[in-house]
C-alpha cells in the first residue's frame, strides 16, 4: 500500500469528519433543510470573505434565534446547486460538534488531541486541487477561546492559531457581538483573522416572508395547512408577547407548535386553527388564551 503524502491520511480524515462532524453540504444535498430565505446579502458577504487570500474566516454576529446556523445552511444550499464561485465548487461545509468531540475525554489535553488531527488532516489538503476546500463551522466560537473560563471548549483557538496563521483553514464561527468583544477580541490574533458578518434581526413584514417560504416543510410533517393570515396573526403576536427571544425563531417555533396542538386535538387534515396558536402562545408567555385574541 502506497505511503499517504499527508500526515493524516483520507481514511482517518473521513473517519474523523464521520465522527465529530455535521457535514451541511451532505444533508443539503438530502434536501434536509427547509428554505433560507433573507439572508441573500449576509451569504454572499460570507463567500466573498472565503474567497480572499488573507482574512478569509467569517465570525457571523447576531443575538440567539436570528439564524446564524441557518445561513450556513443556505450557504451549503447555494454550494450544492453550483450558485458559488469556482474556487468553492464542491466545498464542503463541515459543523464542529464540540459536545460529541469532548464526550468522554478526561481533560482539555484528550479533547483538543481529538480537533488537532482534524484541523490538520484539513489544513494539510488546503492547497491540493485534489480535494475540495473545507470549510468548518464553529458555533458558539466564543467557547473556544482561553478566556472562556467554565467552557469546556477553551483553548481549542490555540490549536487553530498556527494554521489560521498560515492561511491553510476556512472557517466560519459564531457567536453574539457582545461575546465576540468579550473574548474573541480580546486575543488580537484571532481578531485579524477573522471578518465580521452581522446578521440583523428580521422585522414583522421578513418574519411574514420567512415563515411563508418554510411553511411547506411545516405542512408536509404535520399534514395540515397553514393559512398567510394565520402566519401574520402568529408573528404579530410573537412580536409584542415574546419581547426577550428574537424573529424569526420565536414564529417558527410557535408555528410548529401550534400545528402540533392542531393535530393533537383534531388530526390531520384542515387548516392550522387559531385556537391552536393562542393556546401555545399563551402558554408560553402565561398570557389568558382569551386575551391573545384582542
Amino acid at each position: 500500500m502506497a505511503k499517504s503524502q499527508y500526515k493524516i491520511p483520507d481514511a482517518e480524515l473521513d473517519d474523523l469528519i464521520h465522527r465529530y462532524c455535521r457535514d451541511f453540504t451532505a444533508l443539503a444535498r438530502l434536501n434536509r433543510f427547509d428554505p433560507i430565505t433573507g439572508r441573500d446579502e449576509e451569504i454572499d458577504q460570507t463567500i466573498l470573505i472565503l474567497l480572499q487570500k488573507g482574512r478569509k474566516n467569517v465570525a457571523l454576529l447576531a443575538p440567539a434565534g436570528v439564524g446564524k446556523t441557518a445561513l450556513c445552511a443556505g450557504l451549503a444550499q447555494k454550494i450544492i446547486a453550483g450558485d458559488v464561485p469556482e474556487y468553492l465548487k464542491d466545498a464542503r461545509l463541515l459543523e464542529v460538534d464540540l459536545a460529541s468531540m469532548a464526550g468522554g475525554t478526561s481533560g482539555p489535553a484528550e479533547f483538543q488531541g481529538r480537533f488537532l488531527p482534524l484541523c490538520r488532516g484539513i489544513a494539510e489538503r488546503y492547497h491540493d486541487p485534489k480535494y475540495p476546500k473545507m470549510i468548518l463551522f464553529i458555533d458558539e466560537m466564543h467557547t473556544i477561546m482561553p478566556s472562556c473560563e467554565g467552557s469546556s471548549y477553551r483553548g481549542l483557538s490555540e490549536v487553530m492559531k498556527p494554521y489560521l496563521t498560515v492561511g491553510d483553514l476556512h472557517v466560519i464561527g459564531a457567536t453574539t457581538l457582545d461575546e465576540f468583544r468579550i473574548f474573541v477580541a480580546q486575543d488580537p490574533a484571532m481578531d485579524r483573522r477573522f471578518q465580521k458578518v452581522f446578521l440583523s434581526v428580521p422585522n414583522v413584514p421578513q418574519t411574514i416572508s420567512i415563515l411563508q417560504n418554510l411553511k411547506k416543510g411545516y405542512e408536509s410533517h404535520h399534514k395540515i395547512n397553514v393559512s398567510d393570515d394565520v402566519i401574520e396573526i402568529i408573528v404579530n403576536l410573537t412580536e409584542q408577547h415574546m419581547r426577550k427571544r428574537n424573529q424569526p425563531d420565536k414564529s417558527i417555533i410557535m408555528m410548529d407548535a401550534a400545528m402540533a396542538h392542531h393535530v393533537k386535538l383534531h388530526g390531520t387534515g384542515g387548516n392550522l386553527k387559531l385556537e391552536s396558536v393562542y393556546y401555545m402562545i399563551g402558554k408560553e408567555t402565561g398570557i389568558h388564551p382569551d386575551a391573545l385574541k384582542k
